[in-house]
């Protein structure tokens, strides 16, 4: 056994009882890793871990700590809020005095909050209030889900420990299912990788008129940061030397969301606004495929990473109680509607997709891309989103998600190279989404990407080899927030890609994020991009703007 693995097993071991005397939630648990062939010794004593070692409603699960020996602020993490529904929003926080220690620097006892939902920020005005419990189990995080409030409303909110008060957050909830809206202006963001460079773009997001914000992945990276913060060469701090390693443990990935959730400039876009998040692949592992991770470990050892990978992932986001993981398992595709609107199908092409093909890089498509057996999404969830664009009604359907989803030669040779990780290398999962699109007539076909560290502006053709064929919908690849660095306007390969690939209309490599606004008669996308992330405090410039007709998708320049 490796040492991760006893590492694992040791924590496990401590926290865990007889199989015997667990809940019902165990033994469905322990059927449900083995149908992922998890139920190896380690395997075993993970589950107990990661299955059991939970506080149950009403239950006291430890010591409740006197908020007034927290001597520190406990909210250094700010606040955030998520999945709004019409009525209805989820508010977090996650009480860490020591953002940078695995517990957050609090005891290993249960913490009161009061929580205050209102209609103005000066809280004169107060809609909602409560008292909940943040757990040690949770590492300290809170998900507050408040209902029974005005659909499509702003509302302010903020917590309460002892002398200590959060900052403000500003959310809103949806319009309800039947409301017909003339206007939504949604963010896309992705891939922030801390040693890359600094955040400046989400200080300005923090400042858009938006309605939401859209994370497509690559919230967290796994890879080592140094002492100075990588590339943002920290002068006047030093970071902890438990960050100079990859994430492996619980309390690995505890701490990492803690350096990465500490960012001013991230803490003042969760405040601004509500966040809907998906993950990609670096919240775990670069380029893992559900069981199959991208170096050579047994699966049983991997899915304990994974298991606290999701865990942690699930503390540290806005994020529903049908969210919430078991083991490593956790379903984050879901659906939010705006009305009649807007329909958003969230995916995850992470956690069920095939195994790539070829590897997990470029190479020549051969016919395994093609085999109707490999999925990118797996068949249930695929099933679910069929299911949902055949019962739309909305003007917009829009499917956030993580990578690349039209064609992509990387390459002008006459069989051109194609990325394996990628829905290029999912030919047949494509298609039958495509097929799906058109079966069902769905109006204003929509992708919002992530992953490739560059903005993207795609026409969805119905055969990518024949640009005479028809156009089914437009995708957005929102570039990155730093990862990759500063970039360039035209990278080495930009005249290579456009020429390979006539249906990208627009190819940039800065850093940035993307607008959506959705009109009645037509959507149009603004490409939001920054000189510099390797020092701070760089303007926002727009790089590029696009409309597509409401009932005619195709891209055309503003």
């Amino acid at each position: 056994m490796t040492s991760a693995a006893q590492q694992y097993q040791s924590q496990s071991q401590s926290q865990s009882q007889s199989p015997s005397q667990h809940s019902p939630e165990l033994r469905a648990a322990a059927r449900h890793f083995g149908r992922r062939r998890f139920l190896t010794v380690t395997g075993a004593a993970a589950a107990l871990a990661f299955a059991t070692h939970l506080p149950t409603a009403g239950a006291a699960s430890s010591a409740e700590l006197d908020a007034a020996k927290i001597t520190e602020n406990p909210f250094t993490l700010g606040v955030a809020s998520g999945d709004p529904l019409p009525g209805s929003v989820l508010l977090w926080t996650r009480l860490a005095p020591q953002p940078y220690a695995a517990d957050g620097g609090l005891p290993a006892e249960r913490v009161a909050v009061e929580w205050q939902l209102a209609y103005d920020e000066n809280f004169r005005r107060i809609a909602r209030r409560g008292t909940t419990t943040a757990h040690p189990e949770y590492n300290h995080a809170l998900h507050i889900a408040v209902d029974h409030l005005g659909e499509d409303r702003v509302y302010y909110y903020r917590f309460r420990v002892g002398g200590w008060i959060s900052p403000t957050g500003r959310t809103r909830t949806a319009p309800g299912h039947g409301a017909k809206l003339t206007d939504l202006k949604l963010a896309a963001v992705s891939c922030q990788a801390y040693h890359d460079g600094y955040w400046t773009a989400y200080k300005h997001l923090a400042q858009e008129d938006i309605d939401v914000v859209f994370h497509l992945g690559d919230y967290l990276y796994e890879y080592a940061v140094t002492s100075v913060g990588g590339n943002r060469n920290y002068t006047d701090r030093v970071l902890p030397g438990h960050y100079n390693r990859e994430t492996l443990t619980l309390d690995d990935y505890r701490m990492r969301y803690g350096l990465y959730k500490s960012d001013p400039d991230l803490m003042a876009a969760h405040a601004a606004h509500p966040f809907v998040v998906t993950w990609d692949d670096h919240e775990t592992e670069n380029n893992y495929a559900d069981e199959t991770p991208e170096n050579d470990v047994p699966p049983e050892e991997f899915l304990l990473r994974r298991a606290a990978a999701y865990r942690a992932y699930w503390e540290n986001q806005p994020l529903r109680r049908p969210q919430q993981p078991e083991g490593p398992d956790m379903q984050l595709y879901r659906r939010i509607h705006f009305g009649r609107h807007a329909q958003f199908d969230i995916l995850d092409t992470r956690q069920y997709r095939t195994n790539q093909a070829y590897g997990d890089g470029s190479d020549i498509p051969g016919p395994e891309i093609d085999d109707p057996a490999r999925t990118m999404t797996g068949e249930t969830q695929e099933r679910w989103l069929l299911d949902g664009w055949r019962r739309s009604r909305a003007r917009w359907n829009v499917v956030p998600q993580q990578v690349t989803f039209s064609q992509r030669k990387l390459d002008l040779n006459p069989v051109a190279k194609l990325s394996m990780d990628a829905w290029d290398g999912y030919r047949a999962s494509r298609r039958r989404l495509l097929d799906g699109v058109k079966a069902t007539g769905l109006d204003n076909f929509m992708v919002l990407t992530g992953d490739v560290h560059v903005g993207y502006a795609f026409d969805i053709l119905d055969d990518f080899d024949d640009q005479s064929s028809r156009t089914l919908g437009t995708e957005i690849v929102a570039t990155s927030i730093s990862s990759g660095r500063d970039g360039a306007d035209k990278p080495a390969n930009w005249e290579t890609y456009t020429k390979a690939n006539p249906h990208l209309r627009f190819y940039n490599g800065r850093r940035g994020y993307v607008t959506v606004q959705l009109g009645r008669e037509e959507a149009r996308a603004d490409f939001k991009t920054v000189p510099y992330v390797l020092q701070p405090g760089a303007p926002i410039v727009t790089a590029a703007s696009f409309v597509t007709e409401s009932g005619n998708p195709g891209l055309r320049p503003v």
